[in-house]
């Protein structure tokens, strides 16, 4: 009768264990966003990771956010493919797209190369950047809404203290985990990299100054801008890498501020006329002013799409811990250059609909 009530207890502690991890897993599998916030329903995935990386559940999870728009979506998955192959730490993916590009997304993710991929599809709805933002045909980049998402990171990474943000021409050949660590000075809310940096060559934009200080994005003529003393001369920062400290960010609300000088640019026109670069870039240099910290400049050596010419060399590139293809020349176009590097991690489209634009097929379909 000892061995029966033995094996009962054996049987029951069984069914308990077995019972408790069903549940973990179900509640792993169904982990969706509820929160109504401003960016408004989020359809949400999650997978998680595949045994080959066996990650340690204890490790901090390190979000990574990338916006993901239908015309660019191929940048986004080879940077997405880069991140993941080059760390063994516990990343997840925070993809923003429109509600129309959720699908397309969804279908490439699935893809036996990113099966091990653990991410979130967050919907960002255009209606938050109204009145915000105002549509001219020169500045393309005002009527593309995810541009903006990068202002809007405590809405989107709800549960994160800290994240990292980064465009979707970039290819990461060192550990995230690198970057991820980066020390932010007390007060800080975020970490950039300068554009006079050592790694990242000056460029000068015709008739616009110089790419590489305040005076290139802003319009000093401007009595707003003159009354913030801020001065001209100021080494600007590129905001298509950063770290953020979201505590921090939410304590000073940055966001809020961000929206503040979009509004103002609206109504009273304070960027620069010939605007050097990211009309996303204005904002964030007012409120970030003397209030930042920097990355290591390894970590967003760019330029590399501001010319059809290389710019640096073999063994330079080799040793970048993230290129970044900022600029016209995007590595999925005609005329880009470090093409083979990005085509490294850059995966099909299995549903066809997003095609590499190289000159050898235009020569080759004309023969």
């Amino acid at each position: 009768s000892v061995n029966i009530i033995i094996l009962v207890l054996a049987v029951a502690l069984f069914l308990l264990v077995l019972h408790h991890n069903f549940l973990g897993l179900s509640s792993l599998l169904r982990n969706e966003v509820t929160d109504s916030g401003i960016v408004g329903p989020q359809p949400i995935d999650f997978v998680p990771n595949a045994v080959r990386h066996a990650v340690d559940g204890r490790q901090e999870e390190i979000p990574v956010v990338i916006a993901a728009s239908e015309d660019r979506l191929g940048g986004a998955i080879a940077a997405i493919n880069s991140i993941q192959h080059n760390t063994r730490s516990n990343v997840i993916f925070y993809i923003v797209t429109l509600n129309n590009t959720a699908d397309h997304l969804r279908s490439w993710l699935n893809s036996d190369s990113l099966k091990s991929i653990r991410y979130k599809i967050v919907n960002f709805d255009p209606k938050l950047l109204e009145g915000k933002v105002k549509e001219d045909p020169d500045q393309g980049e005002s009527m593309k809404p995810l541009t903006f998402a990068r202002f809007y990171l405590p809405i989107l990474v709800p549960s994160a203290k800290k994240a990292i943000y980064m465009d979707d021409d970039v290819i990461v050949q060192g550990d995230i985990l690198a970057l991820y660590n980066t020390p932010l000075k007390p007060g800080h809310a975020a970490a950039f990299s300068e554009d006079c940096d050592s790694a990242s060559t000056k460029v000068v934009i015709r008739g616009a100054g110089n790419q590489y200080n305040y005076i290139g994005y802003l319009d000093y003529k401007k009595e707003r801008i003159r009354k913030l003393s801020m001065k001209a001369s100021t080494c600007s920062f590129n905001p298509g890498v950063f770290v953020a400290n979201l505590t921090e960010w939410k304590r000073q609300n940055i966001t809020n501020q961000l929206e503040k000088w979009m509004k103002l640019n609206v109504e009273e026109g304070l960027y620069s006329r010939t605007l050097a670069g990211s009309i996303t870039t204005p904002p964030l240099l007012i409120v970030f002013y003397q209030q930042h910290s920097t990355i290591d400049p390894m970590w967003n050596v760019r330029h590399l799409g501001s010319s059809a010419g290389k710019r640096y060399s073999p063994q330079f590139v080799k040793a970048a811990k993230l290129l970044h293809w900022n600029g016209h020349f995007k590595p999925w176009g005609r005329t880009a250059s470090y093409t083979d590097v990005w085509e490294k991690w850059y995966i099909p489209d299995p549903t066809g609909k997003f095609n590499l634009i190289r000159r050898y097929t235009e020569i080759s379909n004309i023969k």
